[in-house]
């Protein structure tokens, strides 16, 4: 479980216009275009398709491809690996400093969401690797 930067409203031009985040509006999956995170493309898509069957609301976020930011080591186990991975956690305010904030609701969107995962990820990957969609999802 990790925590997602909230669009800071005083760093507002940190991040790209149409993935900006906010508190209590459900998990935040992380991406960058520099490959600093761990989300896949393949996993993005499954977990898109497995918040929108369960009407479980789901933020991105992409710091600009211009400006700085930290990593995990996701990207590194990604790679090694191959696994579909998701850079994921629930939306934050002030990250690392005194008085850091998170919504209320955010939390039970993580728990429903991991939940649906561990429920219905099997049904959700066969469809991703159905033979008669040649690799193609019906989902992406």
């Amino acid at each position: 479980w990790y925590q997602r930067r909230v669009r800071d409203p005083n760093y507002v031009s940190k991040h790209e216009s149409n993935f900006q985040p906010s508190i209590n509006g459900g998990v935040t999956m992380k991406h960058n275009s520099n490959q600093r995170y761990a989300t896949t493309a393949m996993g993005a898509s499954m977990l898109r398709e497995l918040a929108r069957r369960n009407e479980i609301p789901l933020q991105e976020v992409m710091v600009r491809n211009d400006s700085p930011c930290g990593s995990t080591i996701g990207p590194i186990i990604s790679a090694k690996t191959a696994l579909r991975t998701v850079d994921l956690g629930c939306p934050q305010l002030s990250m690392h400093s005194i008085r850091e904030m998170g919504g209320a609701k955010d939390p039970y969107h993580a728990v429903s969401l991991y939940k649906a995962f561990y429920e219905q990820f099997a049904g959700i990957d066969a469809e991703a690797n159905d033979e008669n969609c040649d690799g193609a999802s019906t989902f992406i």
